[in-house]
């Protein structure tokens, strides 16, 4: 099926020369020159892959919000709205910013470039667009978008399993989404910026990934583990590590899923890394996934109170755990920027 810019729909008995597995990427083409919109649509259509239009700005980034096109031409001068800033909205959203943008102008000026370069442009065509370098550009940058979606899957299908691993536990229901919330709050109240937050976020719904190597008569044990049970428990940083280790999109994860139980004292697990050789991302994790092992009840304790468990944060600062980052984690609970994260349920994590 391929989508007109009217909307309607047109069918073809096999998949044009070009698509990939017979899958048809949609392309949205954004110009206020209905005339070179929809010559651009034509070009885009005899290549094989389905069009969307809009005439302007807004348009664009409603049809952007609907559709999620796997690639945007977008007009660098319109009326309203400009291209560079519709190209800086798009790229500054979570769920739209993969996608290829690629800016056409009919000025060629330095400044509009580095500006459009400045808001995320991924390329750049010349108006009267050349035939062969739009079919080129317009390849290329599919198929980055593609390889992208599927590293974007993958990344969801180990999240997926993190979240069954952690079914196995009935102790630990809600664990992963409540500690990924407690990094993201402490690394936002000590100014960590986008990139690392997304980082920190997936980091904690797959930091006990390693559990799988784990077994349930270990993971739901009542009362306190013997020597070779702890060193099974130990081991799941190293798994997680492993299980990780072929996406390489996960790598900066990776790292903060093995040291997520590393101590600041060194006398942690699996390396024995010590204060600022711990990255950074894991030190937080590790506040994160302390706390709420602690306001929760495991197979080995009842769940202590959250005043209680700030105190034990406070005591071992230092010693467990980062004191500046125990400190702003304490600031943080106690002004309230906990509050408004989901309640705390029952949810063994060594």
């Amino acid at each position: 099926m391929m989508e007109t810019q009217t909307g309607q729909a047109e069918t073809t008995d096999h998949p044009p020369a070009g698509t990939e597995g017979g899958y048809r990427s949609l392309v949205l083409v954004v110009d206020d020159d209905t005339a070179i919109r929809r010559g651009l649509s034509f070009l885009l259509a005899k290549e094989g892959h389905s069009t969307l239009e809009a005439a302007d700005g807004a348009q664009a980034l409603a049809l952007v919000r609907s559709q999620r096109p796997d690639l945007i031409l977008l007009d660098m001068m319109m009326p309203h709205i400009s291209g560079i800033e519709v190209c800086r909205i798009i790229k500054s959203g979570e769920d739209t910013r993969l996608i290829p943008v690629v800016m056409i102008t009919a000025v060629n000026n330095p400044d509009d470039k580095i500006a459009a370069i400045e808001a995320g442009a991924d390329d750049f065509l010349n108006k009267p667009v050349n035939l062969a370098e739009l079919r080129a550009r317009v390849r290329s940058l599919l198929r980055m978008k593609h390889l992208n979606d599927l590293l974007e899957r993958a990344d969801m299908v180990i999240a997926s399993l993190a979240n069954a691993i952690e079914a196995k536990d009935k102790y630990t229901e809600g664990h992963n989404e409540r500690v990924s919330l407690y990094s993201v709050a402490l690394g936002r109240s000590v100014g960590l910026d986008e990139h690392d937050l997304a980082l920190i976020r997936m980091a904690g719904i797959l930091h006990d990934i390693g559990k799988i190597g784990v077994p349930d008569s270990i993971l739901n044990k009542e009362g306190p583990l013997d020597g070779n049970e702890r060193e099974s428990i130990f081991t799941h940083p190293d798994n997680g590590n492993k299980i990780l280790k072929p996406l390489r999109s996960l790598a900066d994860v990776r790292e903060v899923v093995l040291c997520h139980h590393e101590r600041f004292d060194g006398r942690g697990y699996p390396r024995g890394l010590r204060a600022q050789e711990i990255p950074l991302l894991a030190r937080i994790v590790s506040i994160a996934d302390s706390y709420d092992a602690m306001t929760t009840t495991r197979s080995y304790r009842k769940a202590l109170s959250r005043e209680t468990a700030l105190e034990e944060l406070r005591r071992n600062a230092g010693i467990m755990w980062d004191p500046s980052l125990v400190e702003a984690f304490i600031s943080l609970a106690e002004s309230g920027g906990l509050d408004s994260l989901p309640a705390v349920g029952e949810s063994r994590d060594a």
